[in-house]
């Protein structure tokens, strides 16, 4: 191929029996004797991949005494801080690539009326990357605000197969009315394609994984393949042992891993439904057999299902809601035995609140996971972490009081720019809408002249080391 000046399209698929499997980038879509950035492929490469992750009930470390343990916030605002004994001790590997965000406030999620006390948990998470106030009603007519994860798709994610995916660890399907007025809508979802567009989550890796693969276009299709205990990849063995042998040794190491992860993730997604189907007392009854009962099980397969995504371009965009706001489902990685909803009402009791920040420092114990398989995945002359900006965080601080001042919330990776490994705390009163907004410029958007509740941009220069509005 180098010789003739021949190369594939970054959009060349294998397809088979409904099955569409996209190939990760290859030096044989690279055409001979051209500049890699210049050619289509190296435009696609260099686009950035976003994740949006939500964790629901705030942080130990938003408590007046949290805060005083610094178990969220390290004590020390610039480059010398410390989070070896907080919540935030696993990310120590990739300090590099984080920056703490400390101080900004989710006000969209108060009650601004009588009538909306007490439904903090239930306009939470609408607010997290809309910061748009809900609209308080039950009914079909909802309205809040189009999510930055959406913005972002609306301009850059149109060239994807998939613009977007939506990814869910709890039950995101309830309908209806929830609680204080508002539709249960408003917790299942942080993705708005529009104010009045609620984007569905998927829970069951086994729809991520059909949806992203296209596997087996009609049920009967999926069934049989199921019945038969064959992979997509069976499907399709034949086209690719045709592609390898036109390939040169890089090209065909690159496919054989790729199609080894493939085969990995679509056989544990098979023992989990085969676990789950047995008759045996699940710990999550009526979870979709595709759910595994472990929290880092599921948690870490949907990592997986999205570095997939990532390498194979086949969407740069995904929400991951790790949580639903008032869930009493217990971790018992993290050593609390006390429901997450109860955990985060400790009552000021300093031991709870330990425990809290226990279950906080687990949640974000994933994450490493992710960005170790991340940093491990090149793609043209960089990684996916380097292409890649995650937004981590809640839009409740203190749970206990249910309160939206100095939530959390951490940026993770290069996709922005951002030059990582620091802490900013931002001037009293800024919205978190402002480092959104600020962080959409980064990312190419810079039409949006407000977003939220916006007050104007945040800057991420370190200049004074102590505020930044």
């Amino acid at each position: 191929m180098f010789l003739t000046g021949k190369h594939m399209s970054r959009r060349t698929a294998l397809r088979g029996l409904g099955a569409t499997i996209a190939l990760p980038l290859l030096d044989s879509m690279i055409p001979a004797g051209t500049v890699f950035a210049q050619t289509a492929a190296g435009r696609a490469a260099a686009r950035t991949r976003l994740v949006c992750i939500e964790q629901v009930h705030g942080a130990a470390g938003c408590s007046e005494y949290g805060a005083s343990q610094n178990f969220w916030n390290p004590a020390e605002v610039g480059r010398q801080f410390d989070i070896s004994k907080g919540s935030l001790s696993s990310l120590e590997p990739f300090r590099d690539q984080l920056t703490i965000v400390s101080n900004t406030d989710a006000r969209m999620a108060e009650a601004f009326t009588p009538a909306e006390v007490g439904g903090d948990h239930f306009r939470s998470s609408a607010v997290m990357f809309t910061h748009v106030r809900p609209k308080l009603t039950e009914g079909s007519d909802v309205r809040v605000g189009t999510s930055l994860d959406q913005l972002f798709v609306q301009k850059f994610g149109q060239d994807t197969p998939i613009p977007s995916m939506q990814l869910s660890i709890e039950p995101v399907d309830q309908s209806g009315g929830c609680a204080y007025g508002y539709a249960c809508v408003y917790t299942d979802t942080i993705s708005w394609a529009g104010p009045e567009e609620p984007l569905p989550m998927v829970r069951d890796p086994r729809m991520v994984f059909e949806l992203m693969f296209g596997a087996g276009g009609t049920p009967e299709q999926r069934s049989q393949r199921r019945a038969t205990d064959r992979s997509i990849l069976d499907m399709l063995v034949g086209q690719m042992a045709e592609l390898r042998r036109s390939m040169g040794a890089n090209d065909r190491q690159r496919l054989d891993q790729y199609a080894a992860n493939i085969r990995e993730i679509e056989q544990r997604i098979q023992r989990i439904e085969t676990r789950n189907e047995s008759g045996d007392a699940r710990e999550l009854p009526g979870a979709p057999a595709g759910v595994p009962d472990a929290f880092d099980e599921h948690v870490k397969l949907m990592f997986d299902l999205q570095l997939l995504a990532f390498a194979s371009d086949t969407t740069r965009v995904f929400s991951f809601k790790m949580g639903r706001d008032g869930s009493g489902r217990v971790y018992p990685g993290s050593g609390v035995s006390t429901g997450f909803h109860n955990a985060s009402h400790h009552g000021v009791a300093e031991e709870r609140i330990r425990q809290f920040a226990e279950v906080n420092k687990y949640h974000v114990s994933m994450l490493p996971y992710f960005l170790e398989k991340l940093q491990a995945t090149a793609e043209g002359d960089a990684t996916l972490l380097d292409k890649t900006q995650i937004v981590y965080g809640s839009p409740m601080a203190n749970g206990n009081v249910h309160n939206h001042r100095n939530c959390p919330l951490i940026l993770l990776g290069g996709g922005a720019g951002l030059k990582g490994g620091v802490h900013l705390k931002a001037a009293d009163d800024t919205p978190m809408a402002n480092v959104m907004l600020s962080l959409m410029h980064k990312l190419g958007l810079d039409d949006k002249k407000s977003f939220g509740d916006s007050t104007g941009d945040f800057s991420f220069a370190e200049t004074d080391g102590v505020h930044h509005a």
